[in-house]
């Protein structure tokens, strides 16, 4: 269940996952691959170090300039004969992209991996204004059939295993045979793909990255339906995030190097397409228009708290999922939102607002994992540590959407109790007289205490408290 049906318990839905072992394994072995790909990759740890210290640098120059270099971005696409939309909220880049698409006629359309689709949920929206919209991604086309949502940022399908995958095939691909080959599998959505690409009236696709300098915009792939996506239909519609602009072309190759290494633990990507404006005269391929969608979607607010602003260095590699103990148990789908794992608990919080999210900056054992991996050194835990207490009181000096809303009176009466118990001796020895009676009950009782005790071996408490003790030697109790 998607965070759109309004389902935000990571609590009850996490627990659900950890009961599904295939689920387990599946992840298990997937993220075993990736981190052994990863390391890799990084086989230098000064090197390492150097290479995040660059690309985190860029991403901080980056954010500090976003006003300017947006405009800038807006100015060379368009004297690029890119046109470009400005969208702040979902909503506004729903309907942008649907009026594009009517204006044109267009009925079908591929799309290419765009995680901003994901937010704007576009599939489900072009499905009821009558608009096809096919996922070319492997991955993406996978969890479409399936009538899933990514669990995985850059692997969508991660949480399936080859013979679910070939299940879902014979199930749903006419013509389609049971096979667990995966070249077989793969040919198979080829096959469906191809022609899709040559049927489509527009094509989407996101945005890894778009330089101001230029007007260029980057799209890393590996499939190569990217590419078929934004050259063969004739509308190519551009999907991305106000934080994906850099300042200068040259700062394109450091962001791909960790990008892509720390990704899927390749040097390079399979394919690296610059697009720069729609097909010239005389060029014999590329669409005839190319519009680009910038969607803000609450990350102005991220932008102007700078105590959470480094969420927006994201280049969505995906890393900090791979290494999170919390998300490689549980996967994706159990936060029920576009961005699961570390990036998705800071992420979703501030700009669906931590009155409705207020449980995802507690999923997460703080254990650094994913600071020590992110390649933009983005500092995770010390947010999400920001969020927690967001959630619990808002400060007036942060800007967090729906701060305050996860305030629990419960809790709030429990540690005014045990600050009362704390400044009064007399209410201490009565509470120190209550655990010692009835601490023992405690254990599997109901109640709020109960999944605590479930989880915790109960300490042994003193038949005699230290107080006593020292009363019988005769010392003075100050």
């Amino acid at each position: 269940m998607s965070a759109e049906t309004g389902s935000t318990d990571f609590h009850a839905s996490s627990s659900k996952a950890l009961l599904d072992p295939s689920l387990r394994a599946n992840f298990r072995r997937a993220m075993d691959g990736l981190m052994a790909k990863r390391a890799a990759q990084f086989p230098d740890p000064v090197e390492w170090d150097a290479l995040r210290t660059l690309a985190a640098s860029i991403r901080a120059r980056t954010l500090a300039k976003l006003p300017a270099l947006l405009e800038a971005l807006e100015a060379r696409c368009t004297a690029n004969g890119i046109r470009v939309h400005w969208a702040e909220t979902v909503d506004d880049a729903n309907e942008i992209v649907l009026g594009i698409l009517r204006a044109r006629g267009a009925a079908r359309l591929v799309k290419g991996k765009s995680m901003v689709s994901e937010e704007m949920h576009l599939n489900d929206f072009l499905e009821k204004n009558g608009v096809e919209s096919l996922e070319s991604d492997l991955g993406e086309y996978i969890i479409q059939l399936d009538g899933e949502t990514p669990s995985h940022i850059i692997m969508p399908a991660i949480h399936k295993s080859r013979q679910q995958i070939a299940r879902l095939f014979g199930e749903k691909i006419r013509g389609a045979e049971y096979t667990e080959d995966v070249d077989a599998l793969t040919a198979t959505a080829r096959r469906v793909l191809r022609r899709k690409f040559f049927e489509a009236e527009a094509g989407v696709s996101g945005v890894n990255i778009a330089v101001a300098e230029t007007g260029t915009l980057v799209l890393v792939e590996n499939e190569g339906n990217g590419r078929m996506s934004t050259h063969v239909p004739p509308v190519h519609i551009a999907l991305m995030g106000i934080e994906k602009v850099v300042e200068k072309l040259e700062d394109v190759a450091p962001i791909l190097t960790v990008l892509t290494r720390s990704a899927t633990g390749q040097p390079v990507s399979t394919y690296l397409n610059l697009i720069s404006g729609p097909r010239g005269p005389g060029e014999k391929d590329g669409p005839g228009e190319v519009h680009l969608v910038i969607l803000d979607n609450g990350r102005s607010r991220i932008f102007a708290d700078q105590e959470v602003a480094a969420t927006l260095r994201c280049i969505r590699c995906g890393a900090c999922m791979n290494y999170c103990p919390v998300y490689t148990r549980v996967g994706g789908h159990a936060y029920e939102a576009v961005y699961p794992g570390p990036i998705g608990s800071i992420l979703t919080p501030q700009t669906e607002g931590l009155a409705k999210r207020h449980d995802l900056p507690h999923a997460s054992s703080l254990c650094h994992a994913c600071v020590e991996v992110c390649p933009v050194k983005i500092p995770i835990t010390q947010i999400l540590v920001t969020l927690r207490k967001e959630s619990a009181h808002a400060s007036p000096e942060f800007l967090v959407k729906g701060a305050g809303g996860g305030r629990d009176r419960l809790e709030d009466l429990a540690w005014w109790g045990w600050r009362m118990a704390h400044v009064s001796p007399l209410l201490y020895k009565a509470m120190s007289l209550g655990l010692r009676v009835f601490g023992p009950l405690l254990k599997g009782g109901a109640g709020p205490l109960k999944a605590w005790t479930q989880a915790r071996t109960m300490p042994r408490r003193a038949p005699r408290t230290l107080h006593d003790l020292a009363s019988e030697k005769g010392l003075p109790d100050a």
